[in-house]
């Protein structure tokens, strides 16, 4: 059992819900990874780089948070969730002055940088730390609470930038400063919450832990991780080279209707993982990955005949299926993991997630400069759809042997 452990001389505006103030600074940093979204279309014009590049400054953030999860994934669980939380929140802070004051590439590669490192950080520990400042009975909702704030986080930033930069002045300036002050909030808030770890350890007891999944958690990891990385790259592929696509095939240039459709899909995702708690943790999964399945074939056709409809539409369905197997897969894992290793477990799980928004998103901007965006996009559709099918069949034949 978790003892909450309140600071000395701190009265918390959250201590009724303490996870809810958790959840909303998970929400602040994932805006800022998804801020520059509908932004790369400037940056080509100032700084003059190809479509790969936006792939390649996309995947530096994937790689930082990979790097994380795989070498420091369990570190909230030696010296404590919130402590690691504030370094994210600072990461944060470092990767938007790098992009406020950036005028070429190196300082974005450094923004992208700061940026996967903050993500790689939260992802573990404030899904961990959410789901530990709930009562015990309010755990699965506080699961819910978890993913709903990383999704929404990652929605809210392209609507937000794409609407600053369309209607307000300093367009690749504002988004951040803006973000910025939400951040001095988020540091605020995280410092009047408690510790959930009990005695945590100083900063030199932690250690490189590797990621490791205990053997009575395999069985449903294994094809959660598939179904994690093949929607995570869905994810992906609407963060980094969707704009592009809407531009130059479509004609859709307004920043704030970019954001708008980006936001679906993580709309979408927000949806499927609140339906998902209606039918429960096993059924969620191999659900996902058939919605997975129907979303990427609607996105092919939406590449395929260049219809803004079918896209939106993919969004919807691929987005509501990535958050039935996120959830299902959270949800399952947090339960079956022993309370010393959840952080590990969840990095563990999220590592796998995002290799799948960099991998497949920069073999879509190699493929572009080959066969171009159109027919990259269509290769990875399919290729994602064979993979969240095999993921959802094992899923059910697992469920029927353990039925």
């Amino acid at each position: 059992m978790v003892t909450l452990r309140p600071q000395r001389g701190r009265r918390s505006v959250f201590a009724a819900l303490p996870e809810a103030g958790a959840a909303g600074v998970f929400a602040i940093v994932m805006v800022g990874t998804t801020l520059p979204t509908p932004l790369y279309g400037l940056y080509r014009q100032e700084i003059g780089f190809s479509e790969l590049m936006v792939t390649v400054i996309f995947a530096v953030y994937a790689v930082a948070v990979m790097g994380v999860l795989t070498f420091g994934g369990g570190l909230s669980d030696v010296v404590g969730r919130r402590r690691v939380a504030l370094v994210g929140v600072a990461f944060a802070a470092a990767s938007a002055v790098c992009f406020l004051t950036a005028h070429g590439l190196p300082l974005l590669f450094a923004g992208r940088l700061c940026s996967g490192f903050s993500a790689g950080l939260f992802t573990g520990a404030a899904t961990a730390y959410v789901v530990e400042l709930a009562p015990p009975e309010g755990r699965n909702r506080a699961a819910l609470v978890a993913t709903a704030a990383n999704m929404g986080g990652l929605g809210l930033g392209p609507v937000v930038s794409g609407t600053l930069a369309q209607y307000a002045p300093w367009p690749l300036r504002l988004p951040y400063a803006v973000h910025l002050a939400l951040l001095a909030v988020a540091a605020a808030t995280l410092r009047s919450l408690p510790e959930t770890v009990p005695d945590p350890q100083p900063w030199s007891a932690a250690r490189v832990r590797l990621p490791a999944v205990p053997a009575s958690v395999r069985a449903v990891f294994v094809p959660s991780a598939v179904a994690g990385f093949a929607g995570f790259a869905l994810l992906g592929v609407f963060t980094s080279v969707a704009p592009a696509f809407l531009s130059l095939y479509l004609g859709v240039t307004n920043l704030a209707v970019v954001g708008l459709v980006v936001l679906v899909v993580f709309a979408g995702s927000m949806a499927g993982q609140l339906l998902a708690g209606r039918m429960g943790a096993a059924r969620a999964l191999p659900v996902g990955c058939g919605l997975l399945v129907v979303g990427l074939v609607l996105l092919a056709g939406g590449l395929e005949w260049r219809s803004l409809a079918l896209l939106v539409l993919s969004a919807v369905i691929g987005g509501a299926g990535q958050g039935f197997a996120l959830r299902g897969a959270v949800s399952r894992l947090a339960a079956m993991a022993p309370a010393a290793e959840r952080g590990q477990v969840i990095s563990a799980f999220f590592l796998a997630a995002y290799a799948g928004i960099s991998l497949p998103v920069v073999g879509i901007g190699l493929m572009d400069a080959v066969v171009g965006l159109q027919d990259a996009g269509l290769y990875f559709a399919a290729a994602m759809a064979v993979l969240a099918a095999a993921a959802g069949g094992y899923l059910l034949r697992l469920a029927r042997y353990q039925g």
